[in-house]
């Protein structure tokens, strides 16, 4: 019925109206955003440590934290700091502080605005951060994040200078967007957060599936895509709340928090909900105008401060860049050699042409290095056998000139060459290849023919492990992205950040320096993401059986290599027997050793080498003698 023209008109929401209430500040004062924040992240500190009291089980013996396994994780730090952790992780200790923390969380819930406040949020700040080490299962991310905001809003509850609380308040408001926007950014380097398959996988896998999600996903393919992108812009492009005086402070802040929920309703990740939020409120208060009345005397410089310790870090880290750079490409000692490709390789070593025995060429895997053996070297060195080692083309000191495309080939030429330049003439070598290092050893003997006394496979490749691994094969496209986002994190300058890694502490003394300066340096992992791709496509393409090759073999495996992956042992049996009967052919499981403690542990690589020298010296003494290998030899295989 049409409405009487002397009728008033029923008010209607215009366009403009809703958008003003979708957007714009969200603004909260000091005293509220601290408040906020208080509660939320003590609600996380609550449901953490009910969990843990509710679970003691955990850390008894055979438990998932039995003190008693996991301290040694920590035996690097000072003793100290151990007797400190030893006493946190008595079970009695564990008990009191959880159920302090239970009555200090409670207690922040209550109304109240009293400096005592500020002393329970400092506890469990200091608390969260004790417990930490001594559960390793059951704590994750968002104790973290609530430690944070429960440290910076207890010191802001208790001192008194405001600009000291909005310095606070702008480190968790900082921390917050960093902790977005690193994760965005960090995601778009991974192909299935560009295409937007990565939610369909995610909610596939067991720990943080959903089945229901994922066959949700699996029918709506384009909505599955178009929410994994909007997860994407949301992460990668927090920071924009902040820009026009906040506008669009609200839709950004909801749309996190609805992330949240979501995430803690399909992936199980509930107690993120409250502590991630509980920064919400540093964010609110610091991207609101100064204009606005709630945050009226807001003290704005620790932004601008921040961008003057960011610079001096940049500077800084550019210094470290630049010296780790000199160290990694400085060769003062050893030889070069150009190879067919216009490569330029470095070498060292003790080859020399006074010798008689085989000369062992230590060829190193992917993204690793020269460094990688030298628990080897010294044990060859020690047994009177000669050796040299080299960084490929684009590692350590060596230059890759190569005009065309990379293929495994050109490595393969690369160590022919290297061989028939560096190697005394009239010398065989005995090729000794870790990882993919081994696959390319093993190409390279079957074009280097006589000169090859033998070949030692160390937990080597194998060019049709793609196919016949499932488990291999699935990895793939992770090992990719861990390659490339290294790549790109060292080329933005944050190899300053790098912990020095525990292969690098278990390598002799005299040669970790330099390890770290190579293995930081960016050309290592462009030239290591270089080979993965042409080693996929060539292992995907490889058409067996592996050729014969008549020399000696010793294949090393890691057991946590063959436990973890059968195939790889059947794969590891294919290199032995691909050597033919008449020569020795040895082969050997490093017990606890995995892929790198092969080489760098130094009990794995005192085994492993033990049994190099030994197969050494036993195949070069029936060498000179002329006599062939026993039967019992050619039966070990």
């Amino acid at each position: 019925m049409p409405s009487s023209p002397d009728r008033p008109r029923a008010s209607r929401p215009t366009v403009r109206a809703v958008l003003s209430a979708l957007t714009g500040p969200v603004p909260v004062s000091r005293t509220q955003a601290i408040g906020a924040a208080e509660r939320l992240a003590a609600v996380t500190s609550l449901l953490s440590s009910l969990e843990h009291l509710t679970g003691p089980e955990h850390k008894r013996t055979g438990g998932l934290n039995d003190w008693a396994l996991a301290r040694h994780g920590h035996a690097r730090y000072g003793r100290p700091l151990r007797k400190l952790l030893d006493a946190v992780a008595d079970e009695r200790t564990t008990r009191v502080l959880h159920a302090a923390r239970v009555a200090a969380s409670a207690a922040l819930l209550l109304p109240g605005d009293s400096r005592r406040r500020g002393a329970a949020n400092l506890f469990l700040g200091v608390s969260g951060a004790l417990l930490y080490p001594t559960h390793r299962y059951g704590t994750d991310g968002s104790d973290q994040a609530s430690g944070m905001v429960q440290t910076a809003t207890g010191l802001a509850r208790l001192v008194p200078s405001p600009a000291a609380q909005d310095a606070l308040l702008w480190y968790v408001a900082i921390q917050s967007n960093l902790s977005y926007a690193v994760s965005g950014w960090v995601k778009l380097l991974g192909r299935d957060w560009r295409d937007g398959s990565a939610l369909t996988g995610v909610m596939r896998t067991r720990t943080y599936g959903h089945e229901g999600v994922w066959r949700l996903a699996r029918r709506h393919p384009r909505a599955a895509r178009t929410l994994a992108h909007g997860v994407l812009a949301l992460e990668c492009l927090f920071p924009v709340l902040y820009l026009k005086g906040g506008l669009l402070a609200r839709p950004v802040i909801g749309a996190a928090a609805a992330f949240h929920v979501a995430n803690g309703f399909v992936m199980g990740l509930g107690r993120f909900v409250p502590a991630f939020t509980a920064m919400h409120p540093m964010v609110a208060y610091t991207s609101a105008p100064r204009s606005h009345p709630a945050v009226a005397g807001r003290d704005d410089r620790m932004p601008a401060a921040l961008g003057l310790l960011l610079a001096g870090t940049a500077a800084v880290a550019a210094t470290v860049a630049a010296h780790r750079r000199l160290r990694a490409t400085d060769h003062a000692y050893g030889g070069t050699v150009t190879t067919r490709h216009g490569n330029e390789l470095a070498h060292d070593g003790t080859a020399t042409g006074q010798g008689s025995g085989p000369v062992t060429v230590l060829v190193h895997g992917l993204g690793a290095l020269p460094a990688h053996f030298s628990w080897y070297t010294r044990a060859l060195g020690a047994g009177g056998h000669q050796w040299l080692a080299y960084s490929r083309a684009g590692y350590g000191a060596s230059r890759r000139h190569a005009g065309t495309p990379y293929h495994l080939g050109e490595s393969v030429d690369d160590l022919v060459d290297l061989v028939e330049a560096a190697v005394p003439a009239g010398r065989q070598v005995s090729l000794v290849g870790h990882s993919l290092g081994g696959e390319i050893a093993r190409r390279a003997a079957v074009r280097l023919g006589g000169r090859v006394h033998s070949v030692v496979y160390v937990d080597s490749s194998h060019p049709e492990q793609l196919d016949r691994s499932g488990q291999q094969g699935r990895n793939a496209r992770h090992v990719e992205e861990m390659i490339r986002t290294t790549s790109v994190s060292l080329r933005l300058g944050l190899g300053i950040l790098m912990q020095t890694p525990d292969w690098v502490e278990n390598l002799p003394a005299p040669v970790r320096s330099r390890a770290m300066a190579e293995y930081a340096d960016p050309r290592v992992w462009t030239a290591a993401l270089r080979e993965w791709r042409a080693a996929e496509r060539d292992f995907r393409s490889f058409q067996g059986p592996l050729p014969p090759l008549d020399t000696h073999a010793l294949v090393l495996s890691a057991q946590h290599t063959v436990d973890r992956d059968p195939d790889h042992l059947l794969m590891h049996k294919d290199l032995a027997d691909a050597h033919p009967p008449g020569r020795t052919v040895r082969s050997a499981v490093i017990e606890a050793a995995d892929h790198d403690g092969i080489l760098t542990d130094p009990r794995f690589a005192a085994e492993a080498a033990r049994h190099l020298v030994g197969f050494l010296g036993d195949t070069t003494a029936r060498n000179t003698d002329g006599r062939h290998p026993a039967p019992a030899e050619q039966e070990a295989r």
